[in-house]
């Protein structure tokens, strides 16, 4: 595999920066290095270069920035064991959820270009001028969506790749015309740089302008306060924890020029199993559970933490089934050491709460992970307002209900979140209608009969929900209605033919 030694830099303006400080790196194997301490200087002059950008990138064409977000792509490709070599090392994740996530960075790059090709995104609408009408004549309006100005995008700690540097959030960005400053993840700086390193080849190759992109790695708080306080910023994409976010979003809000914050925050994501399904399948329904539940050590935001079902012989067999896989899932690597310390608190919240039951309860030590299982009642998770909160990892809790109307009850009273499940069979139809509107409520992608991890990357994919799953229940940080999070809707009144070009031809 190719070696990859980082040069530990900022990209600002198209040129490597060097801080006046440096951290080290904390992978979970392999050699550390030094990377440049971002700091509200650098994020000032990022944010001054990506606005000095924005008039021409905003005024190229749509092949252009499709033929841009291409290249990115290819760019990435070009250094796919890199990206690998670094991208393990960093998080401790294997080749195979490395390779597959750049598979999946690089899809949406693509997709973001045939989708902007289309144009479809621009929602274009015509009004004709109508002179004759009475009692007053009606101007010709032209409706169209344009770029909204530079975006922040802060990396994501679980995805090095497919939510960070070059991920969602920038492609769809980039897309939609808008120049993107980066806070790197201090999780994976290296994998940051590599991808970076990507954008800086293709803007050279496709001539864009140069501030049209920028990484300012680390930094404390005050680095992330800078970038969505800075006035050059029209916009901020977020994917982190629900304190962190709340945190930046009351800053853009509080600005003199409030501005959209796009966070997704987490989710407990229910799984309600109804009871004809429970009877067919509940062992099949309960170790599938376990293994969405521990895939990528529970890691991700779509993890079903939590699993509803009614008491009785059933709910006996779906818990057993789902202890059984869960015993033979060994310790797992986490992502950084304060995940792994946050999950074990989060095991020692529940360990002494006496609302809940224990199932399963292991001892996770240093940077590893292992499963939990615990077991409650409706009345005591309702009474107990942490059981709802997600706790990062492979932990699940098993909710038992004494009857649909009680599984109707707990259903409404779930906080936001990014997805909700229905097991159902054929016989539990009218319990199923009960439940789908009121989960349709609740969260912005409603399955059936699956397991939520793993988000597909399509038009018509939701990856957001009611608060606090996300920040903004209209929009999705995945797929390409993402795009319009970084777009506003301008009516144009009786233009003259020669101010009537390009897309608004």
């Amino acid at each position: 595999m190719a070696q990859f030694t980082p040069h530990g830099k900022h990209l600002i303006g198209g040129e490597w920066v060097a801080g006046e400080t440096t951290f080290a790196s904390s992978p979970a194997h392999g050699p550390a290095h030094d990377y440049a301490v971002g700091s509200p200087e650098l994020v000032a002059r990022a944010c001054e270069a990506a606005a000095a950008a924005f008039d021409a990138y905003a005024a190229t064409s749509r092949e252009a920035r499709a033929a841009f977000l291409e290249a990115i792509a290819d760019e990435i490709e070009a250094r796919a064991d890199a990206v690998t070599e670094i991208g393990t090392q960093e998080s401790g994740l294997p080749e195979a959820r490395l390779n597959g996530e750049r598979g999946r960075t690089t899809g949406q790059l693509q997709l973001f270009a045939e989708h902007i090709r289309k144009g479809d995104y621009l929602d274009r609408r015509t009004d004709k001028a109508l002179p004759d009408r009475q009692p007053a004549p009606r101007p010709e309006l032209r409706m169209m969506q344009i770029p909204v100005g530079p975006v922040a995008v802060f990396g994501a700690s679980n995805f090095p790749l497919a939510f960070s540097t070059a991920g969602g959030d920038t492609a769809a960005a980039l897309a939609a015309g808008c120049p993107v400053v980066v806070k790197g993840h201090s999780a994976h700086p290296g994998t940051g740089e590599i991808i970076a390193e990507a954008v800086k080849a293709a803007i050279e190759s496709t001539g864009m302008p140069k501030g049209v992109f920028a990484l300012i790695q680390g930094g404390d708080r005050k680095v992330g306060e800078a970038l969505v306080t800075d006035p050059r910023i029209k916009a901020v994409g977020f994917t982190g924890s629900l304190a962190g976010g709340r945190a930046l979003f009351d800053l853009c809000a509080a600005r003199p020029e409030p501005i959209p914050f796009f966070g997704e925050l987490g989710s407990v994501n229910p799984m309600f199993v109804l009871p004809a399904a429970a009877a067919a399948r509940a062992d099949e329904i309960g170790t599938g559970w376990a293994g969405s539940l521990t895939m990528g050590a529970g890691q991700f935001c779509t993890n079903p933490g939590i699993a509803v079902v009614t008491d009785g012989p059933d709910a006996d067999r779906l818990v057993a089934a789902a202890k059984a896989a869960l015993e033979k899932v060994g310790p797992q690597t986490m992502l950084t050491d304060g995940i792994a310390k946050a999950y074990r608190e989060g095991a020692d919240r529940m360990n002494r709460s006496n609302a809940v039951q224990p199932v399963l309860t292991t001892e996770s030590a240093a940077r590893n992970a292992s499963p939990n299982l615990y077991e409650t009642t409706t009345d005591a998770f309702l009474s107990e307002h942490q059981l709802g909160e997600e706790v990062f990892g492979p932990l699940g809790l098993v909710i038992r209900v004494k009857s649909a109307d009680e599984m109707e009850r707990l259903a409404r009273g779930f906080e936001g979140q990014l997805t909700a499940t229905l097991h159902t069979d054929a016989g539990d139809a009218e319990l199923a209608r009960r439940l789908l509107p009121i989960l349709a409520q609740k969260a912005g992608r409603v399955l059936a009969n699956g397991f939520p991890t793993g988000v597909e990357v399509a038009d018509a994919m939701v990856h957001g929900g009611p608060y606090p799953a996300s920040t903004n229940f209209g929009a999705t940080s995945v797929g390409t209605l993402s795009i319009r999070r970084f777009l506003r809707p301008v009516s144009f009144q009786n233009l003259p033919d020669y101010l009537i070009e390009g897309d608004l031809a």
